[in-house]
């Protein structure tokens, strides 16, 4: 049963009426869908759950997709939490877990915001869409929207991943290739998405991703048997992963399946791009553009989060922080995260484990705590980034180092 109400601006707290296409509140704040949690709680129970698919579709309830022949999904969700043993030790946390959302379908997060924002243009009818990306949100909105059969433009920085551009152009998405930022691919799609009749799919332009995403919150939940970590970790660009958990902590308080705790919510940035952790530094509810933003990580580098101020209050009314990491530090984590654990993480995800040494070392953070880290993305992705700590030599060059076994 789906247990929807009506949306509400984030802004400004407007009402507005769920089944209609929506994009922001007159207002400019993004809208969040709102369900009926006191009739939720009387038809929907943790136990259900085991007879749930084992995809983030088990919390459909929770969904704002209202016919489940509308739901498009690749078998988004249910990703891994691992334990970390030998990179807790390398860096002195003694119960440290890593969510794992590059196995997801296109390698990232992504995946689950665009299964639901597309199963929703499939239930209200919508045929083209239009994207700004750094890269792995058009992947996912491409390989969704081919599973859909629906039309999908993609806007992307030039020199976006090279495995993003690629998987667009294999799923059939009519891509652009911009000479600037996500934010100036932003304002191609504003400008000609009326004229064109594309439905802009753009970060929190719309109410359904976000829903999709906090279903990462549902997941860490009930992986660690209804009580949450003391700390989670997560790389913030656009920040709607965060936004969203902390949305999905609220719904699971109010249906009973978990209780007043909180983790503290720590938002992790580039140093080379970091708007969200200037303004938290400097005690401000909206972040400023931040200019000449450069980053390893493509999916750091938003120079300004439409949803700057939702991240803040979950940073602040958790108390938790925010904390930028320079690309070096997020590589060399990265490399560390690999060769201790066996998985090989986006540099985001990387841009977090560097962030983990640091407030450990700090002291914001104890050895006992039980600690997430979200990594958001796979490591092949990103191979340009990581080809610079892994240059390739000669093979006499090799010989020298040691490195080459010659045959007998």
């Amino acid at each position: 049963m789906n247990n929807i109400t009506h949306l509400e601006c984030s802004l400004c707290g407007k009402r507005h009426t769920s089944g209609e296409i929506h994009n922001l509140c007159a207002c400019g704040g993004p809208l969040l869908v709102r369900y009926d949690l006191a009739r939720a709680k009387e038809t929907w129970t943790r136990e259900s759950l085991l007879h749930g698919p084992k995809t983030m579709w088990r919390y459909a309830p929770m969904l704002p997709v209202t016919q489940a022949s509308s739901i498009v999904s690749l078998g988004e969700g249910m990703t891994p939490l691992l334990e970390t043993k030998r990179l807790g030790k390398r860096y002195g946390a003694r119960n440290l877990w890593v969510k794992d959302e590059g196995v997801n379908p296109t390698g990232s997060f992504k995946a689950r915001g665009l299964s639901c924002a597309i199963s929703m243009c499939v239930e209200l009818g919508i045929r083209k869409l239009a994207i700004p990306s750094a890269g792995n949100a058009a992947s996912a909105m491409a390989a969704y929207a081919a599973a859909a059969g629906l039309e999908s433009y993609i806007f992307m920085p030039r020199d976006v991943p090279q495995a993003n551009f690629i998987e667009c152009k294999a799923f059939g998405a009519h891509v652009t290739l911009v000479d600037g930022l996500i934010s100036d691919c932003g304002k191609i799609v504003a400008s000609r998405k009326d004229a064109e009749g594309w439905f802009d799919v753009s970060t929190l332009k719309e109410p359904y991703r976000i829903e999709g995403k906090k279903t990462m919150g549902y997941e860490v939940a009930e992986q660690l048997g209804w009580e949450l970590p003391d700390a989670l970790f997560y790389p913030a660009g656009g920040g709607v992963g965060m936004i969203g958990m902390w949305k999905a902590f609220a719904e699971m308080e109010a249906l009973g399946w978990i209780g007043p705790k909180r983790p503290k919510m720590i938002a992790v940035q580039s140093a080379g791009c970091q708007p969200v952790v200037r303004a938290f530094e400097r005690g401000e509810k909206r972040s400023e553009f931040y200019e000449n933003a450069q980053t390893v990580a493509s999916g750091l580098r938003v120079p300004k989060p439409l949803g700057d101020f939702l991240i803040l209050d979950a940073v602040r009314e958790s108390g938790g922080t925010a904390i930028a990491v320079t690309d070096e530090e997020m590589l060399d984590a990265g490399i560390h995260l690999a060769t201790d654990e066996g998985m090989f993480a986006a540099p985001e995800g990387g841009a977090c484990v560097a962030a983990l040494q640091k407030l450990l070392a700090s002291g914001f953070l104890k050895a006992d705590e039980r600690i997430v880290i979200y990594n958001t993305g796979a490591g092949l992705k990103y191979l340009e980034a990581y080809s610079t700590r892994f240059p390739r030599t000669s093979a006499s060059e090799q010989d020298k180092l040691g490195g080459l076994i010659t045959p007998r």
